[in-house]
């Protein structure tokens, strides 16, 4: 664990000297973190990724594991949960406690044609739809995420909206954000990079296509979405070993 320590952040009190609200750190929080907003998914990828992974966090079912990556060093891997008001209470407490670079990884639906069922995209750009960020001061204009880590994913680029509701049969809306410039949909992104900014960090957005939109809703299968999900974790994980 030597290389590892000079990335180890406190995994009890932030930055306030106040423990977090919401998290229960149960070991070591590492300065890169993994967001997916499954928890399985959290499990899954410390499990495939990571070299003796141990809990950081249980509670309130957001699962969350640090353990040592590919180059020797600490990752944590911390699920926050559907939407941006869930994602938004995990984010500020991991950088509370001292996460700097922060990557979710999770799953989005294809608004125009030309995706693949679990194809991966790297979202360098995302639009605010939702009421999250909006209230963190996300305005109308779509706003990029990190290039260095969003270059290092080695997907297909595109730009993301971020909305609240999953179930949507607003076609105007869909309309609306192709229309902006988006193509695929999601729930976090913008939540992640507004906090990311207020708070100085680096921050991405990798999301698989597991859901085809535009002519009613095509989805992948669950044992496909675990699969790409192990997918996502492999690909965040030797991105953040390249943008070191």
């Amino acid at each position: 664990m030597g290389a590892a320590s000079s990335h180890i952040v406190t995994a009890i009190t932030g930055t306030t000297g106040q423990p977090p609200l919401h998290l229960r750190p149960h070991a070591d929080l590492a300065e890169r973190v993994l967001l997916p907003g499954d928890p399985h998914r959290a499990l899954a990828v410390a499990q495939a990724e990571l070299e003796g992974p141990k809990i950081f966090n249980h509670a309130r079912g957001l699962w969350g594991y640090t353990g040592v990556a590919p180059d020797g060093e600490l990752l944590t891997i911390q699920a926050t949960g559907m939407g941006g008001a869930s994602a938004a209470i995990v984010i500020e407490e991991l950088i509370g406690l001292g996460a700097r670079t922060l990557i979710r990884i999770g799953t989005c639906g294809a608004l125009t044609n030309g995706f693949e069922l679990g194809e991966l995209v790297s979202v360098t750009d995302v639009l605010a739809a939702d009421g999250t960020s909006r209230a963190l001061g996300a305005g109308d204009e779509p706003r990029p995420f990190d290039a260095g880590l969003s270059g290092a994913f080695g997907q297909r680029s595109v730009t993301a909206v971020s909305t609240d509701l999953f179930y949507d049969a607003r076609k105007e809306e869909h309309a609306h954000w192709r229309a902006a410039g988006a193509s695929v949909v999601e729930m976090e992104a913008s939540t992640l990079l507004a906090i990311a900014d207020r708070r100085g960090c680096r921050a991405a957005c990798l999301l698989a296509v597991t859901d085809r939109l535009e002519h009613g809703r095509e989805r992948l299968d669950h044992d496909a979405v675990i699969d790409v999900g192990l997918e996502l974790g492999r690909v965040g994980v030797e991105a953040l070993v390249r943008s070191r």
